[in-house]
């Protein structure tokens, strides 16, 4: 069979494991494969316009970082605001859009929190462990991920079992008072493939309210340290019913707490409680030329507070699908999905509200010589909002070492349940979001060891929603609210044991008043190197540059209020040493210069912290 052919008969398959298909590892300069653009396995010059960033297993490795929004922070286009210390709330920003308007995957599993404010992801308990890469999405895919889509998304895959069986355990020390330990296995037996991971994280954490951004101090002398605690348990299991049949779970559950500060004031007893639990069940049936696949997911987020901020919020979502890919021709590929999602919040005893939606899309996948087109249409009925339809059109050029992209597509994203029907903040007049955008790139080949890109966006968001501290409710944002910026990005390869990556981001925002959203810098660089010390040894590094942000209410260094938040610089370093086959000894120092910064307004972040570990595989 033509190679063609045997990728898009094959994707639906690897989709249908919940988009956790065991891709090619990318290679430095390479062409990296693919699922969450399409929903089906290409390479990145073949999804059609969509602009892509890969992190893989050994990218994560050579990080040393403990947390997905620690490793996602360098990325083109991505900026990470966390109100403290470990555990507390991370929020993403993509492309310079509302955190509510990008949807997190886990394992192909809607993650986003039906019961946040906004329905919006939440990074803070998110551990790397077992994690095999992470794919992100910039631009309007609403078409086909629905609801909170409309920015982009980020989709975290985990490791699937393979042939050979293998056992680690890990220990891991350092700053902070921090301790972690980690263990996993994966392998086959017969039909059955597995991928077992455990974790247990502890810091002491520091005080989120320190001498320089605090308001008050109640105890006159120190600050408590909110410390947290984080135990993940995670699994994938795959079994080969034939040759044709597969049924696939996934299985994760977290349980974490952690200590919190109110903005600038340092409150002790101020915890919080998360548990959550996801799953993913899904059945492939492989007949050539159509790939079909039912599944079942659920995603249930229980949040409780104690202290000032005290109470209970429970968030639970399902859905029930089908999708279908059939190879019409050796350069076509048409996908049908159908879903049922219903989503549920209860806060308290007297707060319980739900809404339930259905959708289908429609993609077609072209790829005709040096031309790639990439179309699809959505249709969504909300229970409560009506019959909404979505769309997508992107087209690619592969010439040679250049690639030319772009597209154009629109989003929709419904009210959350909070935003509309809380008893204090609620407003049962919102009206859904729209939104429409576009972007236009080029990615050149210099050479097999240089390579450049850049892409230019827009986005237009209308009735955009956001919380209103005049009626102190959620509210409509009157006008139009755009989003427009470059990404860039350069890899350089001069030898083989030596590895740049630098990218650079500008983003303007503005509401229909000129006025810039707050906590979006407008400009931001990461940079980041990699050096093969021996077969056995590496040696790494991660730079980065934020920008000014708006803050309402940030002072400078004499106190008078500019509402600007001012630009910083870190630098971590990590290493590893493959002692022997089976031991790993591994370490890394953040914010190597100490560097006193706010990622939000009166909320410190950690300075200089180092931490070591060793790692043993069977």
């Amino acid at each position: 069979m033509n190679k063609k052919v045997f990728l898009v008969v094959t994707a639906g398959l690897l989709c249908s494991k919940g988009l956790l298909a065991e891709v090619q590892p990318r290679s430095f300069l390479g062409e990296e494969m693919v699922v969450t653009a399409t929903k089906t396995l290409n390479s990145i010059r073949n999804a059609g316009g969509s602009s892509v960033t890969v992190i893989t297993a050994e990218e994560i490795k050579n990080s040393g970082q403990n947390t997905v929004e620690e490793v996602i922070k360098g990325t083109a286009g991505i900026d990470v605001v966390q109100n403290g210390g470990p555990g507390t709330l991370a929020t993403v920003f993509l492309r310079g859009a509302d955190p509510k308007n990008t949807l997190l995957l886990v394992d192909g599993i809607p993650s986003n929190d039906p019961a946040d404010g906004q329905r919006a992801p939440n990074f803070s308990n998110l551990t790397v462990d077992n994690i095999d890469r992470i794919e992100i999405v910039r631009g309007p895919v609403s078409f086909l991920y629905g609801s909170n889509a409309s920015a982009g998304v980020i989709n975290i895959i985990t490791k699937k079992g393979g042939t050979i069986p293998a056992v680690f355990f890990a220990l891991e020390g350092g700053a902070y008072g921090t301790f972690k330990y980690c263990g996993g296995a994966n392998g086959q037996k017969g039909p059955l493939d597995y991928s077992l991971g455990v974790s247990r994280l502890q810091t002491d954490g520091f005080s989120a309210t320190d001498e320089k951004n605090r308001w008050v101090n109640p105890t006159g002398k120190s600050f408590e340290k909110d410390g947290y605690e984080n135990t993940t348990l995670s699994g994938k299991f795959g079994l080969n019913l034939n040759k044709n049949i597969t049924l696939d779970t996934v299985l994760r559950y977290t349980k974490a707490n952690a200590a919190y500060d109110n903005p600038g004031v340092d409150v002790p007893g101020n915890t919080q409680d998360y548990d959550q639990f996801s799953s993913r069940v899904a059945l492939s049936m492989n007949y050539k030329p159509l790939v079909s696949t039912l599944y079942y997911t659920v995603n249930n987020q229980d949040r409780t507070y104690y202290g000032t901020n005290s109470g209970i919020y429970n968030g639970h979502q399902y859905d029930i699908g089908w999708q279908g890919d059939f190879a019409v021709a050796e350069n076509n590929t048409v996908s049908v999905g159908l879903n049922n999602q219903h989503e549920s919040m209860r806060n308290g005893p007297t707060f319980d509200r739900n809404m339930a939606s259905n959708s289908v899309f429609l993609q077609d996948q072209w790829h005709v010589g040096v031309f790639n087109l990439v179309g699809g249409l959505r249709y969504e009925d909300n229970e409560k909002f009506g019959s909404k339809r979505t769309y997508r059109f992107a087209p690619s050029c592969d010439i040679g070492k250049s690639v030319l992209k772009f597209s154009y597509g629109t989003g929709f994203r419904a009210p959350s349940l909070f935003e509309l029907y809380s008893p204090v903040y609620g407003n049962q007049q919102l009206l859904a979001e729209t939104s429409a955008g576009w972007d236009a790139g080029i990615e050149q080949k210099l050479s097999e060891r240089v390579k450049l890109g850049a892409t230019y966006f827009r986005m237009d968001y209308d009735n955009r929603i956001a919380y209103d501290f005049g009626t102190l409710k959620y509210a409509q944002v009157a006008g139009i609210t755009k989003t427009l910026g470059i990404e860039s990005f350069a890899e350089w390869k001069p030898v083989d044991q030596l590895f740049f990556a630098c990218n650079y981001t500008c983003t303007f925002t503005e509401d229909a008043s000129g006025n810039r959203l707050l906590r979006r810098p407008k400009n931001k660089v990461g940079l980041t190197g990699m050096y093969k010390i021996s077969k056995n040894g590496r040696v790494s590094t991660n730079m980065q540059w934020v920008g000014t942000r708006k803050d309402t209410g940030a002072k400078n260094t004499a106190g008078i209020i500019t509402n600007d938040l001012p630009d910083y610089f870190l630098v971590n370093m990590s290493c590893s040493y493959q002692l022997t086959p089976s031991l790993e000894l591994y370490g890394r120092v953040d914010n190597l210069f100490d560097t006193w910064y706010e990622e939000a307004w009166r909320y410190a972040t950690p300075g200089r912290s180092a931490y070591a570990g060793v790692k043993v595989t069977f």
